[in-house]
């Protein structure tokens, strides 16, 4: 029988620059609790997964409503890619008998994601002929006036002819917000996931940070703060 949509969560237990990161508290609960906790809330989905090698993980993650596929070690790596991690994660699946028209794969560090925007991508891409729908937001400043250091330690731009260009004249892009991707699994894709068969849902930078190093998980606690005062003042 084929049901509707799987979400599908990886999270490896042998995080290295942030200690157990996954499971690491923040504000009191353990980081992926947030992404369970706001998958199962928006009902989209017909099962929860959290695919990961680690049994504490396996554990937390049960807690709080997930459904554990134990992924096997080669696959915990890191060099293993999130394709491989999905791709074992529907295997299984399909050998249990369960198939599904949609997957949504869903970061574990992606404590400010928000139901309506994670609905928005599922709505946009049911009714296109898109293949994938994904978190996006806007650069903060212009790719066309930035520039690298060079092996000498001096200045090299990207593109020199938008030296003197004015902010306002320069086209805006985009970067990957990095936590949901929406794929329709009974049609393929031979292009890369920022192509012509994605469907960017574009989010506030506010509601966007990427936790790789102790660094960023100190400015989304920042942001996450601000936006729990936030929601405080609206309530009272």
């Amino acid at each position: 029988m084929t049901k509707k949509a799987v979400c599908i969560i990886p999270a490896r237990g042998g995080s290295k620059r942030i200690p157990k990161k996954n499971i690491k508290d923040f504000f009191g609960k353990p980081l992926i609790a947030y992404s369970i906790e706001t998958a199962l809330k928006s009902k989209l989905f017909d099962k929860v997964i959290v695919s990961t090698d680690d049994d504490t993980i396996a554990k937390v993650s049960q807690k709080y409503g997930a459904e554990i596929i134990k992924r096997p070690k080669e696959l915990a790596d890191d060099y293993t890619g999130t394709q491989d991690v999905i791709e074992h994660a529907l295997s299984y699946l399909k050998e249990q008998g369960e198939f599904y028209e949609y997957c949504c794969t869903l970061y574990a560090t992606a404590p400010l994601l928000q139901e309506k925007y994670l609905a928005e991508g599922f709505e946009k891409l049911k009714n296109s002929d898109a293949i994938n729908a994904f978190s996006a937001t806007s650069m903060p400043f212009p790719i066309q006036r930035t520039f690298k250091v060079t092996q000498d330690g001096r200045c090299q731009m990207f593109t020199p002819h938008h030296y003197m260009t004015r902010s306002q004249d320069l086209e805006e892009a985009y970067q990957d917000a990095g936590q949901f991707y929406w794929t329709k699994l009974h049609q393929k894709s031979t292009e890369i996931m920022f192509g012509k068969d994605s469907i960017p849902i574009i989010l506030p930078r506010h509601l966007v940070q990427d936790i790789d190093t102790l660094e960023d998980w100190e400015r989304a606690e920042l942001m996450y703060e601000v936006l729990q005062k936030k929601r405080d003042l609206q309530e009272k």
